[in-house]
């Protein structure tokens, strides 16, 4: 197949996908690019048929993603009933979920950390659905075992050897493990500090930190600028802190602020009665088994297929054009109040005058990073080389170009391994400007991408590893999650939107600048709470 022949295919696969069968002795290839073709449709602003149809509702929810389902679902417990939900480009966003060879398997974020007190309304999400048992605000739950993460949970491949857990210990000399161990001892003094304003120094949701200087001042400046300041110059530690950084924020320690570098170790105060302080929550599908969940408890009857291409406020409600692929027509929806459930840089080219609203998009629109999320369907589990460190859930390669990959039939409860299993990789595209990556990823080649998909699972395992492969899905998230560069807590325009309580309601991870499940659910919440409040009065 020739290159051009190529990229017109992908152009036109979206969710579907192409395939193509690479030469030698590689597996059959898929490569998905979710919203891709749409989401370029609405930035250059292409010709759309003219709107056949209209449907009226109090309320429209756009976008499916968390803070879109959050909404909803929130809305619906309420008894909240006239009200719809927009698909959107890729249902489930980043929660997205997939299944290769019968095998569930994630398409996006794959675990949700033990929810803190602070994050109430995510604790109340898993109680209704059972995973979390009892009084969801008591301080240490009870947790659904099948939902805790299974031993053995973290491994890490160094030196040429696996150890356990992420944080690196293989021949690691004693001062680089002084530093380590007091690089913990400031988290742990940052996890207990509190502000003038009595609250928490960081906490998630992020809008319930405290606002003291002596905390928010650190978003000035980078995390690597912060550990060089602190004396944290250990290459195993600085690698460590960067692996995290790159793993929640898709960029490491030289492009994130300090204030977010530190929110990701320090804001986490999630306890389980029947667990360690750490545990995960974790679903072979990932979390798409949350986002179905919140979706089936909304109502199909509410789901509208489509996407929103224009959102225009009027004395009377808002008017909103959308437009559905699979049937390539265009409707109108009408409605008194719309939540705006969509990534910042979406919502800046839908959302009619949003300047109004107080944002800036050269100054206020975060920059985002760009993701692989690939799936290897295998016949067969590799070949460990150390019985005393078996396949882990995560398993990390020390110094490797992703973050590892993770099991998808890890959690399944059975006397013996399956014969097939899903090894699911991820990958944080930070090696060059977020505009170029995407640049590259438009004309990359399927066997550049291949490549990079399985360059730390060849690290492990060596070049034998494709003869296990069977099928692979590689999905590429150009614009994945937000990223806390230096700054990103001082954008009036975001603070304006979270504030917004017009007509539109904006909801989304980006308001936080932090692209984690309880962030956007928040958003969720809070749009929901604002329309039940104003339904009341």
């Amino acid at each position: 197949m020739k290159r051009r022949d190529f990229l017109k295919l992908a152009a036109t696969a979206s969710l579907a996908g192409c395939s193509e069968r690479l030469p030698w002795q590689a597996p059959p290839l898929n490569i998905h690019m979710p919203g891709m073709v749409l989401g370029h449709r609405l930035r250059d602003r292409l010709p759309t048929p003219n709107p056949t149809r209209e449907r009226t509702v109090e309320v429209a929810i756009l976008g499916s993603g968390v803070a879109g389902l959050f909404a909803g679902w929130r809305l619906a417990q309420a008894g909240f009933k006239d009200f719809c939900l927009l698909g959107g480009p890729e249902p489930f966003g980043n929660a997205a979920g997939s299944v290769a060879g019968g095998i569930a398997c994630p398409t996006g974020a794959h675990y949700l950390p033990l929810p803190s007190m602070e994050s109430t309304h995510v604790r109340e999400m898993l109680a209704e659905f059972g995973v979390l048992r009892g009084d969801p605000h008591s301080l240490r739950p009870e947790y659904d075992e099948r939902a805790l993460v299974h031993a053995p949970d973290e491994r890490l491949f160094i030196d040429g050897v696996w150890q356990e857990g992420l944080v690196p210990q293989q021949g690691v000399s004693t001062a680089d493990q002084g530093q380590i161990q007091r690089f913990f001892a400031e988290i742990a003094r940052l996890r207990e500090a509190r502000g003038k304003d009595g609250r928490r120094a960081f906490v998630i949701p992020l809008a319930l930190s405290s606002a003291d200087p002596a905390f928010t001042a650190l978003a000035a400046e980078t995390f690597a600028v912060w550990l060089s300041r602190q004396g944290f110059t250990a290459a195993p530690l600085r690698w460590y802190v960067d692996y995290c950084c790159r793993d929640d924020y898709g960029a490491g320690i030289e492009q994130v602020s300090a204030w977010a570098g530190l929110h990701y170790f320090a804001s986490r105060g999630g306890h389980a009665a029947n667990a360690e302080d750490g545990a995960v929550l974790t679903w072979p599908d990932g979390l798409q088994s949350l986002a179905q969940g919140l979706r089936t408890r909304i109502g199909a009857e509410r789901g509208v297929e489509g996407m929103a291409l224009r959102v225009r406020e009027h004395k009377a409600g808002v008017e909103v054009l959308c437009f559905d692929a699979a049937k390539n027509e265009a409707f109108t929806l009408h409605a008194k109040r719309v939540i705006v459930a969509m990534p910042l840089h979406v919502a800046a080219h839908v959302v009619e005058n949003l300047a109004d609203f107080g944002f800036d998009k050269a100054r206020d629109l975060p920059a985002s990073a760009s993701w692989l999320v690939s799936n290897f369907l295998l016949n067969r589990f590799p070949d460990e080389t150390d019985p005393l460190q078996p396949l882990a859930w995560d398993n990390v390669v020390y110094g490797g170009k992703g973050l590892g990959w993770i099991v998808a039939t890890h959690q399944w409860i059975r006397q013996a391994k399956p014969a097939q299993t899903v090894f699911t990789a991820y990958h944080a595209l930070d090696n060059m400007p977020p505009q170029a990556m995407r640049a590259w990823l438009t004309n990359a080649r399927p066997d550049e991408l291949l490549a990079l998909a399985q360059s730390d699972l060849k690290s492990a395992y060596g070049r034998g590893f494709a003869r296990h492969a069977q099928q692979v899905d590689i999905t590429v998230r150009g614009h994945a999650m937000a990223t806390p560069t230096p700054g990103f807590l001082a954008r009036p325009g975001i603070a304006a939107l979270r504030a917004a309580d017009r007509r539109i309601q904006f909801a989304h991870a980006d308001l936080s600048g932090l692209s984690v499940f309880e962030e956007a659910a928040w958003w969720g919440e809070q749009a929901a709470r604002r329309i039940l409040g104003a339904c009341r009065t």
